[in-house]
């Protein structure tokens, strides 16, 4: 049986989606218009919305259904 290799996260989700929205936009930057960079930010796009969602999630006055 395979073992799962375990690995522990030094930044949060937060900061990491952050980090690659940031990344995605700027090698968005350096394309021409295109489909590729379309792609990019697209991607840049979905992972700055999980980061909202998650910051949503994690907010004190989210409540658990009754």
């Amino acid at each position: 049986m395979m073992r799962r290799r375990r690995f522990k996260q030094t930044t949060t989700l937060e900061e990491r989606l952050a980090q690659e929205t940031q990344r995605l936009r700027e090698e968005a930057k350096r394309l021409p218009h295109g489909p590729e960079r379309e792609i990019l930010l697209r991607k840049a796009r979905q992972a700055e919305t999980g980061s909202h969602i998650s910051d949503w999630l994690r907010s004190p006055g989210l409540q658990p259904p009754e």
